[in-house]
């Protein structure tokens, strides 16, 4: 009857446990994924304002938000939408200001329809 205590208890405590980490990572990914539109909406802006260089920093920090995502089963979406940035960040760089804004809305795009 103790050893059976004992178990039941562990196994109430990891479920517990479990169940509160998984909101966390949510909600943490959540945050994560709207800093990203963030940046991107400020880099989108720049662009419009003829601002390079803001747009290629906001660009920058875009893609430098990503790592605080933490999904193991998106990782391949993830590290296929951060080319949008590095396209984006080509397209700048050419005076191609219509293709990058088209990039980091796919980029956007992308990001807000991953679910976690």
């Amino acid at each position: 009857m103790k050893s059976f205590k004992s178990t039941l208890i562990a196994v109430l405590m990891s479920l517990f446990l479990g169940s509160f980490s998984s909101l966390a990572f949510a909600d943490r990914n959540s945050q994560a994924v709207a800093n990203i539109s963030a940046h991107i909406d400020e880099a989108i802006k720049s662009i419009n304002a003829n601002n390079i260089d803001a747009a290629m920093a906001h660009t920058k920090e875009a893609k430098r938000a990503k790592k605080e995502l933490n999904s193991e089963e998106n990782a391949a979406k993830i590290g296929r939408l951060s080319a949008h940035f590095t396209k984006a960040k080509k397209l700048l760089k050419k005076s191609d200001l219509p293709g990058a804004i088209a990039e980091l809305e796919k980029a956007k795009h992308g990001y807000n329809a991953i679910r976690f």
